[in-house]
């Protein structure tokens, strides 16, 4: 019997150069919801649906339900013209945290194909350290200068290359894993 995570997993790692990935509406909270129910569809009887209910991690609340609606839409508004402005849009998309689970990684799909249509690059996440990411990602509400040079730092031009994708999905779903011996 596989776990939710595994075959979520699977699902990610089918979604490179599937033909559902070209349905998808880049940069928009549907695209993000189209994101989510391919992950999680089946899986989770919420997928690509907005969350009804608050949810917080780490001590951090994020958007509260009752203006989740409208954060969302103001969020899809915010320009992609710069790669400081897709942070900053990935940023505020990760503080509204629209789904109940599965936000992250659906989001780092979801900037990847929005670095991809703007600016013809995506992020080789084997690159980036989990705790530097997660510790970046904690304080970004407050700063975005951390994870936007964490993120740079690890650009890549190889918008196609397969390697990058599956090393890169491996990774994002290890950022979820919860580390039960810290050093």
């Amino acid at each position: 019997m596989t776990t939710i995570d595994e075959d979520s997993k699977e699902r990610a790692l089918k979604l490179f150069g599937s033909p559902e990935i070209e349905g998808f509406e880049l940069g928009t909270l549907k695209g993000l919801q189209q994101i989510h129910t391919y992950l999680f569809g089946g899986l989770y009887d919420f997928a690509g649906q907005i969350r009804s209910k608050d949810i917080s991690k780490g001590g951090f609340r994020f958007a509260s339900h009752l203006y989740l609606i409208e954060s969302l839409a103001k969020v899809e508004k915010m320009p992609e013209s710069s790669f400081e402005d897709i942070v900053a849009k990935y940023v505020e998309m990760n503080i509204a945290h629209p789904f109940m689970e599965g936000n992250g990684r659906s989001m780092r799909i979801w900037l990847d194909l929005v670095l991809k249509k703007n600016l013809k690059k995506c992020i080789d996440w084997a690159r980036i350290d989990k705790l530097d990411y997660l510790n970046a990602m904690q304080r970004s509400p407050v700063n975005n200068l951390e994870i936007r040079e964490l993120l740079r730092g690890a650009l890549t031009e190889k918008i196609n290359d397969r390697e990058v994708y599956m090393k890169g999905t491996e990774q994002s779903y290890y950022y979820e894993e919860v580390d039960l011996y810290k050093a």
